[in-house]
């Protein structure tokens, strides 16, 4: 595993992959709710005048050094599948990233990449980059491109000092949360969408076997995979293990905001089987064998433990409004404590790998 020992990060969200509720300034007077479609009905050069000006202001070396002096050492930054510039009419933004590793060393941090989107979609949110379209996963030339991407990435920065690890995807969808999601038929062209869906649990682990393959034949060993459990927490037992993964994590995103706010007025039977299914699920994870894999020191577990997961799903623990000092939202993997501002986009969070949000 990575240096780190104890993880204090923090997330740069909506720097390199655009989320207009974290910030609508680089949309400006634009009525688009993603970045795609941002792209596609912007001039050319004003989409590169917009996008320069986001790019280079919204996140500086600055922000870097503040977040070191905060204590933190690490850095999740979301990146998008056209990074590399090759996906017109998205602009790439590998300088943006060469920076940050620049800075990143230069203040003892370490960044963990995170490839947050994929062409046609992996979630149909806007942090996917497509509203309303999730058809990634049909695509098997899309799927070989995703893949790349990942190899590039990982060529590029593997042997950095400041590279803590890479994340292979953000947030594939289950069909529950397809299901019940506010952007399920919100496309904004209703052609483009057709076929979209939630991502098979058995699609998503082939995926990942090949993303590992594929990462681990150009990473360094010390150099952590970092896999997002698709909102299917409990699927995944011993996976990592029978496939001789090692070095891995598995990342878990508890939406208890969503969950406890919107689901029991708009779907209130889903609402109570869902419940139902998290105390299930939270009573099996507190059984389980470490879903981190790793040999000797390399070992870490990072399951949502029982305790902590009861002491956030009690009402006083609801999120409320509120930023810390240094103007980020705030995460902590401590029991009973949940997301202030959101449980996406710039989140920050402490303590071991066990922490429920990231």
């Amino acid at each position: 595993m990575a240096a780190l020992d104890k993880i204090r990060g923090i997330n740069f969200g909506n720097w390199l992959v655009l989320e207009k509720w974290i910030s609508p300034d680089a949309f400006g007077d634009s009525p688009e709710e993603d970045e795609t479609w941002l792209a596609r009905t912007l001039p050319p050069e004003e989409l590169q005048a917009r996008m320069t000006r986001h790019r280079t202001s919204y996140i500086t070396e600055e922000d870097f050094r503040l977040v070191a002096q905060h204590g933190y050492n690490l850095v999740r930054l979301p990146v998008p599948y056209f990074v590399f510039g090759d996906r017109p009419p998205f602009l790439g933004c590998v300088d943006c990233l060469d920076n940050a590793f620049t800075w990143a060393e230069r203040y003892g941090l370490q960044i963990l990449l995170d490839l947050h989107t994929v062409p046609g979609g992996q979630n149909g949110y806007d942090n996917g980059g497509l509203v309303g379209v999730c058809k990634w996963h049909k695509d098997p030339g899309e799927v070989n491109f995703a893949l790349s991407v990942l190899e590039r990435l990982a060529r590029r920065y593997g042997t950095r000092p400041g590279l803590y690890g890479i994340e292979v995807l953000n947030e594939p969808i289950s069909f529950l949360v397809y299901r019940t999601s506010s952007t399920t038929g919100k496309a904004k062209d209703k052609q483009e969408a057709r076929g979209s869906g939630h991502v098979p649990l058995s699609f998503l682990k082939e995926f990942y076997r090949r993303a590992y393959r594929t990462l681990r034949a150009v990473l360094p060993a010390d150099k952590v995979i970092v896999f997002h459990d698709g909102f299917r927490l409990s699927r995944w037992k011993d996976f990592f293990r029978r496939e001789g993964m090692e070095n891995v994590l598995l990342d878990t995103h508890i939406y208890l905001f969503a969950m406890e706010y919107f689901l029991p007025v708009s779907f209130p039977w889903i609402y109570r089987l869902y419940v139902a299914l998290e105390k299930h699920k939270i009573e099996k994870a507190a059984r389980w064998t470490p879903v981190v894999v790793g040999s000797g020191a390399s070992s870490a577990a990072i399951p949502l433990t029982a305790p902590t997961a009861r002491a956030a799903m009690t009402p006083k623990n609801r999120p409320s409004a509120g930023r810390n000092t240094a103007g980020w939202p705030r995460c902590s993997g401590r029991p009973g404590r949940l997301p202030k501002g959101g449980s996406t986009g710039p989140t920050r969070w402490t303590g071991t790998p066990t922490a429920p949000c990231v």
